[in-house]
């Protein structure tokens, strides 16, 4: 089956690769002007000291940027050993020096590897995550540490890309919520020296790739219309649902909230919707062949 994706103008998904030195935010600020689209958001926060991929959703294409805020990310991480800090990273406080050791590839690999899989992990203070309704961050730019309980994520690869004495290079596949400053916190105190995080760069946000993402400096070399052009239609983050192609009619009932029953193939859960020749939205079926619409796109 041949599945014809709607090209939308004003409503789309853009990547864009992030400079470090900017927060999240202001990149997706200096973007709406670009693109002339209030209603916009982005699917991830990026530290001002990390660059790479950031996915904005612009228009109707903010009505999927709950399942990119869910999606597994890449990233490529520079350890510095011997070395902690109050914020986990290089924008921080030093806190302790302690002499890095003399590391061969085995215990390396050996400490790598208890970081693989699921695992638990403490957030730094500095985080957004909130304690009795106030950020963390705030209570940490007040000389406060509370608490903080584990949170369950899973490395699903953590690969060694290169060291020196005192530097590891890290890829980092990973579930959404997982702190790459942790995670190098966790490996310093695993190799007995401390860390703390150097350099990050988002390489991926499934299921895009920071390799089609453009610039920020070169967006903002682009007139209107050829900004527009670079953006994503929105079904691109819906890859991993199964698709279900309509009819015309069938298409208008839905696109007006109306069920659809004995529909083929008869699949359980999230699906995404077509008609002859749109995207329709998000739908879901109940097994038994009959489909309710979830979230649906109009045109423009």
């Amino acid at each position: 089956m041949v599945i014809q994706q709607q090209t939308m103008s004003a409503n789309g998904i853009l990547l864009l690769d992030k400079p470090t030195g900017m927060t999240s935010n202001a990149a997706l600020g200096r973007a709406k002007r670009i693109i002339g689209i209030k209603k916009a958001g982005h699917t991830g926060t990026l530290d001002p000291m990390a660059s790479g991929l950031l996915t904005l959703c612009f228009g109707q294409a903010t009505k999927v940027a709950a399942f990119l805020l869910e999606a597994d990310k890449t990233y490529e991480a520079d350890v510095r050993l011997g070395l902690t800090t109050d914020s986990e990273d290089a924008t921080g406080e030093v806190l302790e020096r302690r002499p890095v050791p003399v590391l061969d590839d085995v215990r390396l690999d050996a400490v790598l590897q208890q970081f693989r899989g699921p695992i638990e992990q403490i957030p730094p203070m500095h985080s957004a995550l909130k304690h009795k309704g106030r950020r963390l961050y705030e209570l940490a730019r007040r000389g406060e540490s509370v608490e903080r309980p584990p949170r369950a994520v899973v490395i699903h690869a953590l690969e060694l890309l290169g060291r020196d004495e005192d530097t590891l290079r890290l890829r980092v596949h990973c579930t959404k919520g997982t702190y790459i400053r942790s995670l190098a916190r966790d490996i310093g105190q695993a190799l007995g020296c401390g860390a703390h995080l150097s350099g990050l760069r988002r390489t991926a946000s499934a299921p895009f790739s920071v390799d089609d993402a453009v610039a920020l400096e070169a967006l903002e070399s682009l007139a209107r219309a050829e900004a527009h052009a670079l953006m994503l239609p929105p079904d691109q983050a819906l890859a991993h649902l199964p698709a279900v192609e309509l009819d015309d009619q069938q298409a208008r009932r839905i696109a007006q909230g109306q069920r659809l029953a004995q529909l083929r193939p008869a699949h359980a859960g999230q699906v995404r919707i077509y008609g002859p020749s749109a995207f329709v939205g998000i739908g879901e079926m109940d097994g038994q062949g009959r489909l309710k619409p979830v979230r649906l796109f109009t045109g423009g």
